[in-house]
This record gives structure tokens, sequence and C-alpha cells, in this order.
């Protein structure tokens, strides 16, 4: 086990305010303004006053929640980073490379899907994942890749040179309460040795909430946790302030 790091900072998902504008608006000429709520880029200030240190969005092939008029807003008004989730498509870094978010994070992307199911496989398309984080880079757009806790995803990572992987923390979620929780931790601890190994900066995400977060905030050599459906589930009875204050908390090991 290694050093507990200074502090893991925190990123907010807001993909799903977004979805419950939706469920509403759908097909409404605008999305933002007049009787339209929720409002994400006024969700994702009050996270950045709360103590957020960055801001994550997935505008997806489908427009399911975020919008790219949203993430236009967001670029615009943070001061705090900007992390965008993307599909590895020619259209997905063409917009980045317009909207220059601090980080992209590249994930599987399927219509069906309810949210993001299992990691990206890098290793199996390592040319079109290289060439998306060479093409980033060259704007100066730090790319993450969001894997399974595999050695072999890890490696190809790296030799795609992305900046981070952020590891795919949802079989560990799901077993916590089972036997299989430890070994699961076990896995992501694996892989989080072996890609600081590599010299690679190591994120975690997917199904981390104020239970499960306790176990993982003390392994050390973790970046940053993105997380989302949690915090926004805890807002809709504390507010948004106090969800992300306690959130920061927790997955530093201290009480909230």
């Amino acid at each position: 086990m290694m050093s507990r790091p200074e502090r893991i900072r925190l990123g907010v998902n807001i993909d799903h305010c977004a979805t419950l504008r939706m469920a509403r608006y759908r097909g409404y000429p605008r999305l933002r303004g007049e009787m339209v709520e929720p409002d994400p880029v006024a969700l994702a200030l009050e996270a950045e006053r709360a103590g957020a240190d960055g801001i994550t969005v997935h505008p997806r092939e489908d427009g399911r929640h975020i919008q790219q008029e949203d993430v236009r807003e967001l670029r615009g008004t943070l001061q705090i980073p900007l992390n965008m989730e993307m599909a590895v498509t020619p259209a997905m870094v063409a917009f980045a490379r317009e909207i220059q978010p601090h980080t992209v994070c590249m994930v599987p992307e399927k219509r069906a899907e309810v949210t993001t199911e299992g990691g990206l496989d890098v290793a199996g398309q390592y040319d079109a994942v290289a060439g998306a984080v060479k093409a980033l880079a060259a704007d100066g757009i730090h790319s993450s890749l969001f894997i399974d806790p595999e050695k072999n995803q890890v490696e190809a990572a790296a030799r795609a040179d992305a900046a981070f992987v952020e590891l795919h923390t949802g079989a560990y979620a799901n077993s916590y309460y089972t036997e299989e929780g430890e070994e699961e931790k076990e896995r992501l601890v694996r892989a989080l040795l072996h890609a600081r190994e590599l010299g690679l900066k190591v994120n975690m995400g997917h199904g981390i909430n104020y239970v499960n977060v306790r176990p993982l905030s003390f392994l050390g050599g973790i970046y940053e946790m993105n997380i989302g459906h949690s915090i926004l589930s805890r807002a809709l009875f504390c507010g948004i302030r106090e969800a992300v204050r306690e959130m920061a908390l927790r997955m530093n090991g201290e009480p909230a």
C-alpha cells in the first residue's frame, strides 16, 4: 500500500441533472432560462462554490442529457477544470478541439445503455485511441482513458501516451456488500500500482458512493475521483453544496 496523497481531488459529474431536465423539456426550443429547470450550468457553479475541484460532463451521441451548448456554456463560465467524457470518434475529437476542456476522458458509448457500462478497450482499438490522444495533445488537451482495472488495458493506455487512466470502479461498487468486494478492491489496487509504475496519473469513477468510498480513500496514489449519481442523489435531500462538501471529506478519509 502506498503513502496517502495530500488530498484526492473531487470531480463532480453533472450529467444526471441534465437527465432530469431532458425528461421534461426534450424538444423544447430553449434548454436554459424561462421555466426550464434544472439548469446543469447553475448546478455546476453551485458545486464549484462548494469546493469541487472539477466538473465532468458527457455529451453523448444521442444527446440524452448534456447538450453541446451546455458544454460551451460551462467552458466559458467555470473557474475550475472541465473534464469532458467522449466517445472515440472524429466528431467528438473535433468538438473537444473546439471547446478546449482541461481534460477529456475517452469512454465506450452504446446507445442502449443507461450509463457507461465497462471500460474502454484500449488494447483492442489501440490505433484509434492513440490517434485521438495525439490529436488532442497537439492542442494541449490532456487525455484520460476510462478502463477496467486490467493489466493489458493499463499498459495499452501507457503506450498510447495518455496522461491519465480512470479505473472503472463499477465492479467494486456492485460487489461491495458481497464476498467478491475485497477481491474487486484488490484488482483496483494492482491496476493502480501498475499504472503509477508506468507514469500514469490515476483517477477512479463509476458507482462510488458515500459508503464504498471510504476503503478507496485509504489506498493512496489516487489523483481524482469522478462522482455523479451519488452526489446528485444526496443533493435531493440536503442540497448540492452540502452533498459536495460531505463527499470531499469522505473520499479523503475524514469524518463528514
